[in-house]
């Protein structure tokens, strides 16, 4: 994947050391370098929001929500329509720029373009969906109606593992549905979860101050939270991150939608097809180096079936080649820093001198961790209480389906999961006793859709939900309206 070649679009030149607020503009935090974490080669170089530049984006993008919310509801699907189509228009270039920021394979790539165009084409129905209802009224001869009205101005603020796919899952709903916005991509994927998200709306025609993308750490993300204009605040990120999100938009009393993070487990019956099982395991853990909220943190495993499993496990592990993600073969590329490595290695490291086994892996090269494979892990040890967020396998068996449960539900986290059986409505009723908020049978752990609503439980969110129809309650409130006669 050469670089010149796909990197033509979009042209630097417009919006090196900018953030886009009503066009692209400097921004008052400085700049920073964005880095390829395979090969530590500059990438490109972006503006920084600071507080003010915060502020002012506020201001414009709450001057330019009532002239949003009046837009009819075609006219808004038709800018998102047009999004999705620049969007696979610019496919080749946006995946070269996924690959070499965020580390992922090309089809990692190709699946965050694939997944943000879902959302986009589903969030063109949500813009036609039936506003409201018409209620009995208490007065005889009067008129009781209810409908949803847009929040107004909406902070959406991603991570770097999947930062078009998080931009778009909260962007285009809250769009279609009449809010403006104010988007914080990660400061290690700015380009690929911000500025080509602007400049993919713009190409679509959407008005000036409608969505401002304003990079920046941790104090940018906290300036948008406490922002007064900010009438609701969607997250996605860490858990501790989450927390304080959550604390500065309490303070104004405003709606918070938080997905955190996760510790998820396979479940392995002692009837399940073992091949397909540990492919889907290997799946879970080592897509993209591991690095999402939904893979898979534990293989629990019949003990009947954990050797025949580890041992497929294993194999898969020592078949994914790991490098640059731009050469062919790869399997697996870098983890997205230093910090991310040896968090990584401090949790593998300290699992093994507590007792566990490595049976593949286990060691890294710099920022390229293998996939790695651990056996005996008890309860005590990192790598079964923490969220790795790496290429790490935990296996740990069970005898009956009592502690399974039991070892898949003993986390504050309640994401994903999934089991596997031969006997579908035995690993349903098996699901069904599993604390998350998402479960798949005889699947990964890692799933996403469109039309599905995604959330957590417990510490992997505050109940709320982006997707299907749930979009609809995160991104509009309820406005009830009586008169004495018909209107």
């Amino acid at each position: 994947m050469p670089l010149d070649d796909e990197r033509i679009w979009p042209d630097a030149a417009e919006w090196t050391g900018k953030i886009y607020s009503g066009g692209w503009r400097t921004a008052g935090g400085g700049t920073r370098r964005v880095v390829e974490p395979a090969t530590g080669q500059r990438l490109a170089e972006v503006g920084l929001a600071c507080a003010a530049d915060v502020e002012r984006a506020g201001a414009l993008a709450a001057r330019a929500a009532p002239e949003w919310a009046a837009t009819p509801p075609s006219d808004r699907a038709d800018v998102l329509l047009r999004a999705a189509r620049a969007l696979d228009e610019r496919s080749a270039a946006v995946r070269a720029w996924i690959v070499r920021e965020t580390g992922g394979v090309p089809a990692k790539g190709d699946y965050e373009i694939t997944a943000g165009l879902a959302q986009l084409r589903h969030a063109v129905g949500l813009a036609s969906q039936p506003p409201g209802e018409v209620l009995v009224p208490q007065d005889p001869g009067g008129t009781s109606l209810a409908w949803r009205v847009p929040l107004g101005v909406v902070g959406v603020i991603t991570p770097w593992n999947a930062p078009l796919l998080f931009a778009m899952r909260a962007l285009a709903p809250a769009l279609a549905l009449g809010n403006t916005a104010l988007l914080k991509p990660d400061p290690l994927t700015p380009v690929s979860g911000g500025v080509l998200v602007a400049q993919l709306f713009e190409e679509a025609g959407l008005p000036a101050g409608v969505l401002h993308v304003l990079a920046g750490d941790a104090a940018a993300g906290r300036a948008v939270a406490a922002d007064p204009q900010v009438a609701m605040v969607s997250f996605t990120g860490s858990t501790e991150a989450g927390r304080e999100v959550a604390r500065i938009a309490g303070e104004g009393l405003k709606r918070v939608s938080l997905e955190l993070g996760g510790k998820n487990s396979i479940v392995v019956l002692e009837d399940a097809d073992v091949e397909a099982a540990a492919t889907a395991g290997a799946i879970s853990s080592f897509g993209y180096q591991g690095q999402a909220c939904v893979a898979a943190g534990r293989h629990v495993v019949h003990a009947d079936l954990v050797e025949e499993y580890t041992e497929a496990l294993v194999r898969q592990a020592k078949a994914l080649p790991v490098g640059d993600p731009r050469d062919e073969g790869v399997a697996l590329g870098p983890v997205i820093s230093e910090r991310q490595a040896a968090r990584i290695e401090r949790i593998v490291d300290a699992s093994v001198a507590a007792g566990a086994r490595v049976l593949a892996g286990g060691t890294r090269a710099g920022l390229f961790y293998p996939p790695t494979v651990l056996d005996r892990v008890e309860r005590s040890m990192p790598a079964y209480r923490e969220e790795i967020f790496g290429p790490v396998a935990p296996v740990i068996p069970f005898r009956g389906e009592d502690e399974a449960v039991e070892i898949a539900n003993d986390t504050a986290y309640g994401l994903s999961a999934a089991v596997h059986s031969r006997s579908v409505p035995r690993a349903t009723a098996f699901a069904q006793r599993l604390r998350t908020g998402m479960v798949h049978v005889n699947d990964v752990s890692a799933k996403d859709a469109a039309n599905a609503p995604f959330g957590g439980m417990g510490v992997s969110g505050n109940g709320s939900r982006i997707g299907g129809t749930a979009s609809l309650e995160q991104f509009t409130q309820w406005r009830w309206m009586t008169a004495p006669g018909p209107v």
